[in-house]
C-alpha cells in the first residue's frame, strides 16, 4: 500500500505571554497509511470495504464469501456488503449505478467482488486476502461514527464524519443491511463450508443490502476541512423488503471522486458509536 506521506500530524505549539497560558494547535500533514504503520495522534482507524456481488442461485459466489469470513478471522477492521442480484429472494433491484461501475456496459457476470468500491479482488478471493489486509491501516484522515435508532417501523440515523486532513469533492454513502437470513445456497467448491455440493440448505446470508439511504455513488459532503466535524441525519419508514429489523446493520462510507473508499464504518441497530481516532 502506497504512503502518501510523512507520518502524522503536525504539532504546532504557541505560547501566549498573559497568564503563563499554553495553546496547542494541530495543523494536517500527509498521512502514512500502509498497513503496517504505527498509529499516529489525532488520526482515525481505517477499515476496508469489500462489496460482494453475489446471488443464491450462484454456484461460485461461495468463494468471495468464505474469503470474507477469512478476512474476518483476521482483522476487525473490514466491513461487508452483499449486494445480491439476478433470480434470488435478496435482489438488489436499484444496483443500476454500481453495475454501471463495476462492469460498465456489460451485464454482471458473477461473482464480482471489489474492495473500497473499485479495486478487483484477485480471484480466487481466499488465495489473496492480504490485498483486503492490505488496506487496512492504524492512520486514516478522517473517521466516521454512527448514532442509530430502530422501532415503530422506521430509522433514525445520524452519521458522523469528522476530518484530520483537508478534503475536496467528496461522498457520502449510506446502506441498510439484513443479516441472519436463511436461505438455500448454490455451492460448487469442496474447499469451502464443508464441500457441501451443489446446495447448502439453510445457508445463513448475512450483510445483506436491503436499500441505501443515499445515493448510490454517494451525496456531495462539505466543509470537509481539517478539524471539521460533518453530521448527516437520516430519517425514514423502515424498508418493506426487510424481515426482521431485529436483524439491521447498517455501513457508511466515503469516497473520493474517484468512486476510491477513504474509510468505512459499520453500526449495529440502536448503536451510539464515538470516532476510533487515536489517543
Amino acid at each position: 500500500m502506497k504512503k502518501s506521506g510523512f507520518l502524522g500530524l503536525l504539532l504546532i505549539t504557541l505560547f501566549f505571554a498573559s497568564c503563563s497560558s499554553t495553546e496547542m494547535i494541530y495543523a494536517p500533514i500527509a498521512v502514512d497509511d500502509s498497513v503496517d504503520a504505527p498509529p499516529v495522534t489525532g488520526l482515525f482507524k481505517k477499515k476496508v470495504l469489500i462489496e460482494d456481488y453475489t446471488g443464491t442461485w450462484c454456484g461460485n459466489c461461495t468463494r468471495v464469501s468464505y474469503a470474507i469470513s477469512k478476512v474476518e478471522e483476521q482483522t476487525d477492521n473490514v466491513v461487508a456488503v452483499a449486494i445480491h442480484n439476478g433470480n434470488d429472494p435478496y435482489h438488489y433491484a436499484a444496483v443500476g449505478p454500481l453495475q454501471e461501475l463495476v462492469s460498465p456496459n456489460h451485464d454482471l457476470e458473477l461473482p464480482v467482488s471489489r474492495l473500497n468500491r473499485i479495486t478487483m479482488w484477485t480471484p480466487f478471493e481466499n488465495d489473496h486476502i492480504e490485498e483486503a489486509l492490505n488496506l487496512t491501516s492504524n492512520n486514516c484522515g478522517l473517521g466516521l461514527a454512527i448514532h442509530s435508532m430502530t422501532g415503530d417501523g422506521s430509522i433514525s440515523l445520524d452519521v458522523k464524519v469528522k476530518f484530520a486532513q483537508n478534503y475536496d469533492n467528496l461522498r457520502l454513502v449510506v446502506y441498510v443491511l439484513e443479516n441472519h437470513l436463511i436461505y438455500r445456497q448454490y455451492n460448487y467448491y469442496t474447499f469451502c463450508y464443508g464441500g457441501v455440493r451443489p446446495t447448502i440448505q439453510n445457508f445463513e446470508h448475512n450483510h445483506v443490502l436491503r436499500a441505501a439511504l443515499t445515493d448510490l455513488l454517494g451525496n456531495t459532503l462539505t466543509n470537509t476541512n481539517f478539524n471539521q466535524t460533518v453530521t448527516t441525519n437520516f430519517s425514514v419508514v423502515l424498508p418493506s423488503n426487510i424481515s426482521n429489523a431485529d436483524n439491521i446493520s447498517y455501513v457508511a462510507f466515503v469516497v473520493d471522486a474517484n468512486n476510491n473508499v477513504i474509510n468505512v464504518r459499520s453500526a449495529e441497530s440502536n448503536e451510539d458509536q464515538t470516532f476510533e481516532e487515536n489517543p
